[in-house]
């Protein structure tokens, strides 16, 4: 998997890069990420990367050809590969567009700052637009961390645990179910005796239950598109018919009336 960043603070990226997952899966070569100063291809002697907005207006606008320099250099015009720009305007990033994306072997993507870019920028150049979230940073360096994470670890052999990208949270399209580790006991609080009686077909089959409790009781809208079989299905409504805490009506009778 090889990325191209393009950024006005390439220094950001290097301590992350350098550690744990990331670290691994780029001494094991499965994992390339070029940093692109777009300073380095500004037009001025003092590599000039913003200007005032046209009409007024606070703020700086990221000026649009250091970006299209930086863009022909590297990926050519049209770009070599999907061109991504991070901005809270785009679609929101999940766990199923990572793992759209980790299906390409060569992503680029455009961090911005200030006010945003010049908006031919968007219109002539990219291929799409993702934010990580309803929300405003100041440049978007952190979501090109989170997105080169995120697609990384699924990435054959980037994980120990072959399955361990699978079993996490929203890796099978649920949230991931308890997880706990020795002592057996603590300040007399018990691991649940299933997870240390070593059938692991029942403990299986717990983990599926406990996932299912925790995204009915955290995350009930995921349930509207996860795959559910007959024990699923049979599980929620007896949770539902049972249960304490409150669960949306809509999510109820969709459990309810479906079918495996």
């Amino acid at each position: 998997m090889r990325f191209e960043v393009f950024t006005l603070f390439p220094q950001v990226f290097p301590p992350y890069l350098e550690t744990s997952i990331l670290k691994r899966a780029k001494e094991n070569n499965l994992l390339e990420v070029n940093l692109h100063n777009i300073r380095d291809w500004a037009e001025d002697k003092h590599h000039t990367t913003d200007d005032t907005p046209y009409g007024g207006g606070g703020g700086m606008v990221m000026k649009p050809e250091p970006i299209y320099n930086a863009i022909n250099s590297v990926l050519g015009i049209p770009p070599a590969c999907p061109l991504i720009l991070l901005t809270p305007q785009g679609e929101t990033f999940t766990q199923q567009k990572a793992e759209m994306l980790s299906k390409i072997p060569r992503l680029a993507l455009i961090c911005g700052r200030y006010e945003g870019f010049d908006e031919r920028i968007r219109q002539h150049l990219i291929t799409e637009e993702l934010s990580i979230g309803d929300y405003v940073l100041s440049g978007g360096e952190l979501p090109a961390l989170v997105i080169i994470e995120a697609v990384t670890r699924l990435i054959p052999g980037a994980l120990g645990d072959p399955d361990g990208a699978f079993d996490d949270s929203f890796g099978s399209g649920l949230l991931e179910y308890p997880q706990y580790t020795r002592p057996p006991e603590f300040q007399g609080w018990q691991v649940p005796a299933i997870l240390q009686s070593g059938d692991h077909s029942a403990i299986h089959r717990w983990r599926r239950d406990q996932a299912l409790l925790r995204t009915l009781q955290k995350r009930p809208d995921l349930l509207v598109s996860a795959e559910l079989d007959k024990a699923d299905l049979t599980f929620l409504k007896q949770v539902i018919k049972e249960s304490v805490f409150p669960i949306p009506d809509s999510i109820i009778n969709i459990i309810t009336q479906r079918e495996d």
